[in-house]
């Protein structure tokens, strides 16, 4: 199985691994990777690189919170210089959730279809007291 990146603009990909884990236990195999305010794209790019040192040989799953933010604009350009890597925008808890849910039953990831689709407007669900 591909190891999997969390990526966000300050620690929202590190709350978000812990959410998880609340659910799943403790997850070992994910990875975090913030860009905080302090920090340029250099040190981003030496954090990204420490992560792909330690999982040299394997494939990498990289979700990042927003498409066009530097993040995913960094990753992007490993994947245009054909590293493998799978970048997917639009990081939420559901979409972890199917990537867990893939490893562990063996079924292939779906991230396209899965991640919105847990999108709903609940009032549109729950029935209205009175």
């Amino acid at each position: 199985m591909s190891k999997l990146v969390l990526t966000s603009h300050g620690i929202f990909c590190e709350e978000l691994k812990k959410s998880v884990e609340m659910i799943f236990g403790p997850q070992e195999e994910i990875y975090t990777l913030a860009l905080l305010p302090e920090e340029g794209e250099e040190d981003y790019v030496a954090k990204f690189e420490a992560i792909k040192a330690e999982t040299a040989g394997e494939q990498l799953v990289v979700f990042a919170d927003l498409l066009g933010g530097t993040p995913c604009n960094q990753i992007s350009k490993y994947v245009m210089q054909g590293e493998d890597i799978e970048l997917y925008s639009g990081m939420n808890m559901p979409m972890v959730i199917s990537y867990l849910n893939a490893g562990m039953t063996g079924q292939p990831l779906n991230i396209i279809e899965e991640g919105p689709a847990s999108i709903k407007r609940v009032n549109d669900l729950v029935p209205k007291l009175g």
